[in-house]
């Protein structure tokens, strides 16, 4: 059992549960209705496995760095409960079934897309970014976007232009969602090497980048307003949620600059609830004749 525990933590259940938050919204946009069970259903235990193979790539690769930070210290190469082996075999193993499953399941342009965000996950952004960059996740981050695409993938065989609006939006959130946690484990970061933007620059400049985004992901998610022909719902959730997001963000910014204590996990746990309440928002208002 322990060793059952062990994979399932491999697979970094927290994003993968964040990340099918945004798939099934997206395949209801694009059925504008509800979809096909199976199809919904199939569509997500592929990308619940192509997601968890890429967290499982990424424990093996940052294992070392996960030895030295306090955050980490509990997966399970740190701990032992599994070997590198182990750990290989079961990404590739996982990686690979998901693909062929969306390809019989799904489509190939499905299949496909899951695919991508896995190599960008594993090669660009833990390979070639993290340990070079402190825009590693601003590009590494594409891959957490790539859901919304599979899924309007699986329900069209073609990607819309609402679709890649959605893209947009977790592009720009996942800056404000992951710089936050970088300047409360800055201490973990810095003694790993890895040059997170609040390592290298410090939080004044995380917060005010925070602040650029927040604004960016705000106008994009009303972009889709216009194009999406989004209803009361969406329209209300998007001004009110994205007000509020701005708020926080701007405070944290605010504090910083006046060497203030902050909390720069209110806005970490704060863009997690902006980005299911958008997507909620977009599950419910094409079932609504308003």
């Amino acid at each position: 059992m322990e060793k059952v525990k062990a994979y399932f933590a491999l697979t970094k259940p927290r994003v993968i549960e964040l990340l099918l938050v945004t798939t099934v919204p997206v395949m209801i946009l694009a059925q504008n209705g509800i979809p096909d069970l199976w199809l919904v259903f199939a569509t997500l235990i592929g990308g619940a496995l192509s997601a968890g193979s890429a967290g499982a790539f990424n424990c093996y690769f940052d294992r070392d760095i996960d030895r030295v930070m306090n955050r980490t210290s509990k997966r399970p190469l740190v701990t032992g409960v599994l070997s590198d082996r182990e750990a290989l075999v079961f990404a590739w193993t996982i990686g690979v079934i998901s693909i062929v499953w969306l390809a019989v399941f799904t489509n190939l342009l499905a299949a496909s897309l899951s695919l991508l965000a896995i190599l960008i996950y594993v090669l660009l952004y833990t390979l070639v970014l993290k340990r070079r960059t402190p825009q590693n996740i601003v590009w590494g981050g594409t891959a957490g976007c790539m859901p919304v695409l599979i899924g309007c993938a699986a329900v069209t065989n073609s990607l819309s232009w609402e679709a890649l609006i959605l893209f947009g939006i977790i592009f720009l959130w996942t800056p404000p969602h992951y710089w936050p946690l970088s300047m409360k484990y800055r201490t973990d970061y810095k003694t790993a090497g890895v040059p997170m933007l609040a390592v290298v620059r410090g939080r004044v400049v995380v917060g005010l980048q925070i602040v650029l985004y927040a604004w960016a992901m705000v106008a994009c998610s009303l972009l889709l307003i216009p194009v999406g022909h989004m209803g009361l719902v969406y329209s209300v959730t998007a001004v009110a949620a994205g007000a509020w997001f701005l708020f926080e963000s701007h405070r944290l910014y605010s504090r910083s600059i006046r060497d203030l204590s902050i909390k720069p996990m209110r806005v970490f746990h704060g863009s997690i609830t902006y980005l299911t309440l958008i997507f909620l928002a977009v599950a419910i208002d094409p079932l609504l004749p308003f």
